[in-house]
């Protein structure tokens, strides 16, 4: 059960800008801080409709993010996206076990998922792990992916402090974004 109980009272231009996605309990525990709320949301938009980073290494990226800070709730929410990215079971599973140098991950997958949980567990990505994943990235797609972890941690952080209860919303959301109340996908 979630720490925080549902806002008695949500600002009206917030109601409308929530009104466009469907009722999510994270989305209530945001609007604790009004804010933030908006910002926040346009930057998970943003983060699916608006990078370089192949929609692929970002699930591999966030999946690996809250596997290693311990947030059943993100990792479960990008199961179904991460599917339809092309993240098989067998990958979701070495993530989930942590076995970022099996042989069975092609270099790609290892050079993203170990430089993402370097980025969340430690201050300094060692240079071999850099190099690594500078093999598969542009130096745009390097600082979009350190934006993805950040964004994944503090998400994460929020979900596993307040205990969020896990939801299904996300199930909803295409690689291409998150869909509006008209089912076009919000940019």
């Amino acid at each position: 059960m979630a720490r925080l109980q549902d806002p008695k009272e949500i600002p009206e231009d917030i109601g409308e800008f929530l009104a466009k996605f469907p009722p999510d309990t994270m989305f209530k525990m945001l609007t604790h801080s009004p804010s933030t709320v908006r910002p926040f949301i346009q930057l998970a938009q943003t983060l699916y409709t608006s990078l370089e980073l192949p929609v692929r290494s970002r699930e591999l990226a966030i999946l690996t993010v809250a596997e290693t800070v311990q947030c059943d709730f993100v990792f479960a929410q990008h199961v179904p996206i991460s599917e339809e990215a092309g993240v098989d079971e067998e990958i979701r599973e070495l993530i989930r076990d942590r076995d970022h140098t099996n042989p069975d991950l092609s270099e790609h997958d290892r050079a993203i998922i170990q430089f993402a949980a370097e980025v969340v567990t430690r201050p300094h990505v060692p240079d071999t792990i850099f190099s690594t994943a500078r093999k598969f990235l542009s130096e745009r797609e390097v600082v979009e992916l350190l934006h993805l972890c950040g964004y994944y941690w503090t998400f994460s952080r929020i979900c596993t402090a307040l205990e969020v209860d896990l939801t299904q919303m996300y199930a909803q959301v295409s690689v291409e974004g998150f869909p509006t109340s008209n089912g076009v996908s919000a940019s």
